[in-house]
């Protein structure tokens, strides 16, 4: 869509006569602008879906009634009463978006800057270095990016408080009415990523497709029929690692959220989020030195495992606002009405809190399915996912297989949205 001789440029051609395609690009452009677009546009869904939990345990509905009534208007009363108390409810998810920003690899490969590279990259670039002597350098570089991240994720901390705790003044004073650009802002948000699956499918069928052509000359099916084969043995790949990560972190997830509310005691926020808070490389790192000193061949039992620690946090994120606004009482009359306590879990809440359930199951698997790092450095080459082969196709600008892979991977996500 927005590389030099992608759609948007056609269609610029097209109405302004210009044949030259080179004159701006939001691919690899050396501002990195495509990069940040891409990840506000990837991000702001995850965020969407943690603030669902938290709204609704701070009961909006009545906050914005009771500032209505004050005669603020909508976009006044969420930035003033709402986006305060929601704002640090929201740390953890925000600072896992600024976590996955600073030290992706993936995405900034396709889309990121090239000379220089993002710091991120030049580390992973270091990492595939096939002299053995250059990893202290890699080592090194993966400390740096850790004490980057911390630094941002501090400052980010200072920020906030010094916002909604030093200076109040914005939130009492001043005009009641206010004007946010939400439901056009939103609208965009959500069309981009639609409007790439149409794009990817015509490009996979795309045999001649001459600039500055709005639509290809000729069509074919020769890339899926080479691909077919390929496709189905890393499809399963991915649906094995996705179903086993995402099930155990679901398990696990429940098992801490129901620890706490039976016993009022758990282990801080903090240490859970920890995969999410600290560039993977940086943890990594440490895995792989870890694995290669056990005798033995550890590459699948290894990556498995690293897709379920990265994939934890977020289905236990998903899940814990929702837990915390499920009401005990319900419950409790169940257990006085004759029910044990499992059998109250299992016929009472369970069937509440299934549809969030589902939901945090579907994130984990859409994680471990995104998991690009993980199964390149603990799986050393030995399983292959279809990320791991769309990232590699990306990079070599074959647009007509990249798309099949893109549109496989999306059919993938879809089927295991709730």
């Amino acid at each position: 869509m927005f590389s030099p001789s992608g759609w948007l440029f056609r269609f610029f051609t097209l109405f302004t006569g210009q044949d030259d395609p080179n004159h701006w690009s939001l691919v690899q452009d050396s501002n990195g602008i495509g990069l940040i677009l891409a990840l506000a546009v990837k991000e702001t869904p995850f965020l969407l879906l943690m603030s669902l939990a938290v709204l609704h345990q701070m009961k909006v509905d009545k906050l914005l009634a009771s500032a209505r009534s004050l005669g603020y208007n909508q976009s006044a009363a969420w930035m003033k009463v709402v986006f305060p108390q929601w704002l640090p409810k929201m740390r953890f998810p925000i600072y896992a978006v600024l976590a996955y920003s600073l030290s992706v690899v993936d995405v900034a490969m396709i889309l990121g800057p090239t000379s220089p590279s993002t710091f991120a990259v030049l580390v992973w670039q270091w990492f595939s270095e096939p002299n053995l002597t250059l990893l202290p350098r890699a080592a090194a570089g993966a400390i740096t990016l850790f004490i980057v991240c911390f630094a941002v994720l501090l400052l980010y901390r200072l920020g906030e408080y010094a916002l909604l705790r030093l200076w109040q003044r914005w939130q009492y004073s001043g005009s009641k009415t206010f004007h946010l650009p939400g439901k056009h802002l939103f609208s965009l948000v959500a069309l981009l990523p639609f409007l790439m699956i149409p794009l990817l499918l015509v490009w996979s069928f795309a045999l001649r497709w001459r600039f500055p052509d709005i639509w290809p000359t000729r069509f074919t099916t020769r890339f899926w029929d080479q691909e077919a084969a390929h496709l189905w043995e890393l499809t399963l790949n991915s649906l094995i690692l996705g179903l086993i990560a995402a099930s155990v972190a679901l398990v696990f997830a429940i098992a801490c959220l129901e620890y706490r509310d039976k016993y009022h005691r758990s282990v801080p926020q903090l240490v859970i989020a920890i995969p999410l808070l600290i560039p993977q490389l940086s943890i990594l790192f440490g895995i792989q030195v870890a694995i290669y000193m056990l005798p033995g061949q550890w590459h699948v039992p290894s990556t498995i495992w690293a897709h379920i620690l990265f994939s934890f946090p977020y289905v236990y994120l998903a899940l814990d606002g929702t837990w915390r606004a499920f009401d005990p009482r319900l419950t409790q009359t169940a257990r006085s009405l004759g029910y044990s306590a499992t059998k109250a879990w299992w016929r009472v809440k369970l069937p509440l809190l299934l549809p969030a359930i589902l939901l945090a199951w579907a994130v984990g698997i859409s994680v471990s399915f995104a998991q690009y790092l993980p199964t390149q450095l603990l799986g050393a080459g030995r399983i292959t996912t279809l990320t791991t082969e769309a990232v590699s196709l990306a990079s070599g600008q074959d647009r007509r297989i990249s798309a099949v892979y893109g549109l496989i991977q999306h059919s993938c996500h879809c089927c295991f949205s709730p």
